[in-house]
């Protein structure tokens, strides 16, 4: 699974320009799926025929990543940018950034910017040229970057890099998809596009399936430092039941179900319960006529941010509580 993982962090995937990673994981679960297909936003639809094809189990999760565009490339050859997605313009600074295309460079704040006005029109990128002719040989406006790939382990269990939102779960669904026996039901592992920009790819995906039964795979912050009261969520304390956040009241009968596969099969879990923020979720669960839908989170420590860290003993927890769901069902 980790080299999975590993894989999936350093392809480029920047919301609408998903292409590599939909190429990837296509090429890994072509053996172990009836029919891989991709949508016409992008979405990647690996179907697994179940015992009981008369109810329909969508999973997704999402594959793209933020990131920024250039719009602007000056006299001096440096690179205006803006952002993709949620954008924490302090976090993002001062970091190794890769274009779609391979260019390298670094994103970096206007001088004399003070640190409390600093916002992603402050951004740019420096590629190493000097005047706007040599930098449009490298980058046009419309190219996208994000920062560039690492992953580090930070001790036994615990990894940090940039894009674990949401490629650690697109890792997870991968992984479930090649090791579980028969589905339940007819299943569909959904790695969709643009969540970052709005759940964008999710709605048409739901709608083509209209599944009955409904599980988006995502992060969710958990606590350092700072007020812990904020969140409900431990990294290391399992897999997270999300419960509700803005965008979505989870479905009941899909919460205890999983809380009773969790207990049955003695996976470590938590309660989620988000303040702010929404996921794929909120559009599986209003397709056509509704499904059962919920979420099961990966605890995520500094979200958002270059960062990025997690627990893979929270990581095994999502496989086997999803792996659970999938072969028992309802």
């Amino acid at each position: 699974m980790l080299n999975i993982m590993k894989k999936y962090q350093n392809a480029f995937s920047v919301s609408g320009f998903e292409t590599q990673l939909s190429e990837i994981i296509s090429k890994d679960l072509k053996s172990a799926v009836d029919s891989i297909t991709v949508d016409a936003v992008g979405n990647v639809i690996a179907f697994k025929k179940g015992k009981d094809s008369s109810k329909k189990l969508m999973i997704a999760a999402h594959m793209d990543e933020i990131g920024f565009m250039a719009v602007n490339i000056e006299d001096n050859g440096l690179i205006r940018v803006a952002p993709i997605g949620g954008i924490n313009p302090v976090a993002s600074s001062f970091h190794n950034v890769k274009f779609q295309n391979g260019v390298s460079g670094i994103l970096v704040i206007e001088d004399g910017t003070r640190a409390a006005d600093i916002t992603t029109s402050k951004l740019f990128v420096d590629i190493g040229c000097d005047t706007a002719s040599s930098a449009k040989r490298k980058v046009k406006i419309g190219d996208v970057c994000a920062v560039a790939p690492m992953v580090k382990k930070l001790s036994a269990t615990r990894y940090t890099s940039k894009a674990f939102d949401d490629r650690i779960c697109c890792t997870i669904a991968t992984y479930a998809a090649l090791n579980c026996e028969t589905p339940a039901y007819d299943t569909y592992f959904v790695f969709t596009v643009q969540e970052e920009v709005g759940c964008r790819g999710a709605q048409p995906s739901s709608f083509a399936i209209m599944p009955d039964y409904s599980i988006a795979l995502d992060i969710t912050p958990a606590p350092a430092c700072g007020n812990p009261n904020h969140f409900t969520v431990k990294l290391g304390g399992g897999a997270a039941i999300k419960i509700k956040d803005s965008s979505v009241i989870c479905s009941p009968k899909m919460v205890d179900r999983l809380t009773e596969l969790a207990e049955e099969n003695k996976i470590k879990y938590q309660y989620e319960v988000l303040l702010a923020g929404g996921t794929d979720t909120s559009k599986m669960q209003l397709a056509g006529a509704g499904s059962h839908a919920c979420c099961i989170s990966l605890p995520t420590r500094y979200t958002h941010t270059p960062v990025e860290t997690i627990d893979t003993k929270d990581m095994e927890a999502c496989v086997k509580l999803l792996t659970a769901f999938i072969e028992k069902g309802i």
